[in-house]
């Protein structure tokens, strides 16, 4: 699965200069981050951290994942119209896990009351890695789906033309031709307008929901620009802004500063740190109004790793997705081995299972954004301090992934320039959009290419650990 540059890895001079010509032109490009002095301005800016090269990506797997993410885009808008389902698979969680069942508090609210909201939108990403195998033989491996706040459509689709402008550089123009074009922006956008024509309201704008530290902003505003340029008014508020400003007519349409609310895109809410009771308060308002809210809370539920577990047992996407035995096929190809820690006998074996052996598997909470699944030695001591305690029940166990490690420069503003063992994620973005119950949009919108060292064993390019990549297929 090597990339054909393993000559140039090893030659010291042409890695300078590309490395310095990669980084201006990742300026150029936009491929751009505020500063952690200055999250909340633009005066001082740097480039997102990146691969100095394109990273061997086996093309069959690359291929099989764009095929397999319309099945996912439907099965998320099953799940989140499947109240029995999301009721039943969360139970334990909610008892021990407070921000889920915050969640699923206001998400049974909302029913009761009775939905205002008629057209629904999904923005997802549905991360992989290439899993090695006993035999060698790579296997696409499902990490986890994002239903909320994913990251990074914006900045990969500019990274194409950096890592193009490196290979040229280093003498390889005919490999550069065949990296392939990648623009989510664009297909996040295109979602994302075609749910505000179907709210039906012209003069509606749409909101982005920002966090209060903002450092990556670019991103967002690639996706931005693309609604600007379809003559889509866009506003960035917080949830605090929603909380002071925010109000329902009697028709439960969302204004804000007087302006009608068609779409409310969350780059924010997926973390328990993103909420105090006010915040809580913005998102039920959010939750009870007309607006389309991308994602619904139901659509963020069915993305818990608990969810993600149920899904692999025997079964339950046959119940889901019913009449589409080809799409069950595709997604179960992609799953590793998930194990509930729910108590009671069964669950008692997973957690030996796991103890005994803690370097086969991950511990993953039901958590997004990076930085929070257990390895190794923490895995193993976290799990016999919660072995015998219903807390056990906010994880859930799977296999760890063994992806073939590859050698890349990994480039960080103010960070020596050195060869790094590193593994890669491949993430699709999937959006659809459903009026009623007809699906009205599904499609496979783009990819991103993540990649860290070996050493880092989770954390994504906002956490500061992975970097922005691009696939060279082989």
């Amino acid at each position: 699965m090597a990339a054909p540059w393993e000559d140039v890895l090893r030659d010291g001079p042409a890695i300078q200069e590309a490395a310095a010509v990669a980084v201006d032109a990742a300026l150029l490009q936009g491929v751009l981050m505020r500063t952690e002095g200055r999250p909340n301005d633009s005066d001082v800016v740097n480039f997102a951290p990146f691969t100095l090269l394109p990273s061997a990506v086996p093309s069959a797997l690359f291929e099989q994942a764009y095929a397999v993410q319309q099945d996912f885009n439907m099965l998320v808008d099953a799940i989140s119209q499947n109240k029995e389902f999301l009721e039943h698979t969360l139970a334990s969680t909610i008892k021990v896990d407070d921000f889920t069942a915050r969640l699923f508090r206001i998400h049974t609210q909302v029913l009761e009351e009775g939905l205002a909201q008629s057209v629904f939108l999904g923005i997802n990403r549905s991360d992989y890695m290439f899993d090695s195998g006993v035999d060698g033989t790579p296997a696409l491996k499902q990490i986890e789906i994002n239903t909320i706040a994913a990251s990074f459509g914006g900045l990969t689709s500019r990274t194409v033309a950096v890592h193009g402008q490196v290979l040229k550089v280093l003498g390889k123009p005919q490999e550069a031709s065949r990296l392939l074009p990648n623009n989510p922006s664009r297909g996040l956008a295109l979602g994302i307008a075609k749910a505000w024509e179907l709210y039906g309201s012209p003069s509606a704008v749409v909101m982005f929901l920002v966090e209060e530290v903002q450092r990556n902003i670019f991103d967002q505003r690639c996706v931005e620009n693309e609604l600007w340029n379809r003559n889509i008014v866009v506003i960035r508020k917080r949830f605090r802004d929603v909380f002071e400003k925010g109000s329902l007519d009697e028709a439960r349409r969302l204004y804000m500063d007087g302006q009608e609310v068609a779409v409310v895109y969350y780059r924010e809410g997926y973390v328990p740190s993103n909420y105090n009771e006010q915040n809580w308060e913005a998102r039920l308002l959010l939750e009870r109004s007309r607006a389309v809210k991308c994602p619904d809370i139901a659509t963020q539920l069915a993305g818990t790793k608990k969810v993600q577990q149920e899904l692999s047992r025997p079964g339950t996407l046959e119940k889901l997705l019913p009449g589409h035995a080809e799409a069950v096929t595709r997604i179960r190809a992609t799953f590793a081995g998930l194990y509930s820690l729910d108590m009671g006998a069964d669950g008692d074996k997973v957690a030996a299972m796991a103890i005994a052996d803690p370097d086969r598997f991950v511990l993953k909470p039901q958590r997004e954004g990076g930085g929070n699944n257990l390895y190794g030695e923490e895995l193993r001591q976290v799990l016999e301090k919660i072995r015998d305690s219903p807390q056990r029940t906010s994880y859930i166990l799977m296999d760890k992934i063994k992806p073939r490690p590859a050698m890349n420069y990994l480039l960080r503003a103010h960070s020596p320039l050195q060869v790094s063992e590193c593994i890669s994620e491949l993430g699709i973005f999937g959006v659809y959009v459903r009026q009623g119950s007809e699906l009205v949009l599904n499609e496979a919108v783009g990819h991103l290419l993540r990649t860290k060292a070996v050493e880092h064993a989770d954390g994504g390019v906002a956490a500061g650990v992975a970097v922005l990549d691009t696939p060279y297929l082989v």
